[in-house]
């Protein structure tokens, strides 16, 4: 029987581009007011990430033959920027939500989009269980799909299961019968599956990235999604995922800047060794901060020309679009990595000591930057990205490119 998943309320229909960014930005200044105590109480942010959902955000990539409004990349990209600069791990819980979208856009059966694009229409968060800890690569998985008694059901384990514990379903990476993975996209309700809150990471607190275990968990056929063939074929799922976590270490850089401009014109004090009277009329803060603004301000224009180069791998799937797409989004990835790294070290470097104070938390933004950047390695980002320029050679197809 085909399991349908009904949203905890009603979500909004979002039609536009300016309304998706005025939604964007009114959630993140209700999310920015509590993101130092959420992270340092950790304090999972449950009913933020439902009013996110109710909000219509969710649905913005559905396609408009299933009823949503398909707006492009670059918005999305600038949505979980606002996102991610309010509260970095709030930020970060979507992305996978929009990647099983993608999965679902390139893989489903009609029948499997109408119903499942339907759900997130309807305000239902998808979380995700892809990465495993018992596996010796990234790309190496052992939850299984099976068959049963019963029919099929997925037996496993994962963690790095970012925002299941929120979610109304938990798109699987599952390997079938013939070796190949399935997307298979499992209520957060079904019998033998069991989300344990056990992240520990010291930055992204709150993203309640835990482990999720499958216990002969049935799964309904029209559940299950076709998955690796997405990567056997030149598909945008690998850019698109990219993209995402590209724009939410520029919103983590962001939030360090905003931080870190706030305390420079409050404290008015004067500036050890410089010979002013205060840090905002010193000139090595001058250029620190300028050079800062500017490189925000790149990572802004790197993710536009990001986002548009996926848009048209979506329109115009080939390999030469999907190539183009994975070099765009892995030099605004690289980028954004160490910007907001950059970011976070300058507000301590401008702060002082002050900035270690518990009341200020500020040592947040470094640590969410600091984890969120080692989702997967960026030092293969350039070596990929000089051998599509110099020499021509197509970048490989993988979520983490």
């Amino acid at each position: 029987m085909t399991t349908h998943v009904t949203p905890p309320r009603p979500a909004a229909r979002i039609t536009s581009a300016a309304q998706a960014l005025e939604v964007a930005d009114a959630l993140a200044a209700r999310f920015a007011a509590g993101a130092s105590d959420r992270d340092r109480d950790r304090h999972l942010p449950r009913a933020e990430l439902a009013e996110l959902f109710a909000s219509g955000l969710g649905a913005i990539t559905v396609p408009r033959e299933w009823g949503g409004p398909a707006l492009p990349n670059r918005v999305l990209a600038a949505v979980i920027v606002r996102l991610s600069a309010a509260d970095g791990s709030i930020g970060q819980v979507p992305q996978n939500h929009f990647y099983a979208l993608e999965v679902l856009r390139v893989n489903g059966s009609p029948a499997q989009q109408a119903r499942l694009y339907g759900e997130v229409l309807a305000g239902v968060h998808f979380g995700n269980a892809l990465a495993e800890f018992s596996s010796p690569a990234a790309h190496q998985r052992y939850t299984r799909l099976e068959r049963g008694a019963a029919g099929w059901q997925v037996v496993g384990q994962k963690f790095y299961a970012t925002g299941a514990l929120f979610a109304g379903r938990v798109p699987t990476a599952a390997l079938g019968e013939d070796g190949k993975e399935r997307l298979v996209f499992l209520p957060a309700d079904a019998p033998g599956l069991r989300i344990t809150d056990d992240w520990s990471g010291f930055g992204q607190r709150t993203t309640g990235s835990g482990s999720v275990a499958f216990d002969q968990v049935p799964a309904d056929k029209q559940d299950i999604v076709p998955f690796q063939s997405a990567f056997e074929r030149p598909t945008p799922v690998g850019p698109l995922a990219q993209l995402l976590h590209a724009a939410i270490d520029q919103g983590i850089g962001r939030a360090a800047w905003q931080e870190m401009l706030a305390f420079v014109r409050q404290h008015a004090r004067p500036w050890i060794d410089s010979g002013v009277e205060r840090a905002s009329d010193d000139p090595l803060t001058l250029d620190r901060i300028g050079k800062l603004t500017a490189r925000l301000q790149a990572g802004d224009a790197l993710l536009e020309e990001a986002g548009d180069a996926v848009d048209i791998a979506q329109q115009r799937t080939e390999a030469a679009t999907v190539a183009e797409a994975s070099i765009a989004v892995a030099r605004a990835r690289a980028w954004t990595t160490e910007v907001s790294l950059e970011a976070g070290n300058l507000l301590f470097e401008l702060a002082g000591s002050r900035a270690t104070l518990a009341e200020h938390n500020f040592d947040r933004h470094w640590r969410n930057a600091r984890t969120h950047t080692l989702h997967d390695p960026v030092r293969w980002k350039y070596p990929a990205i000089g051998n599509y320029v110099l020499n021509g050679v197509l970048p490989p197809r993988r979520g983490t490119l």
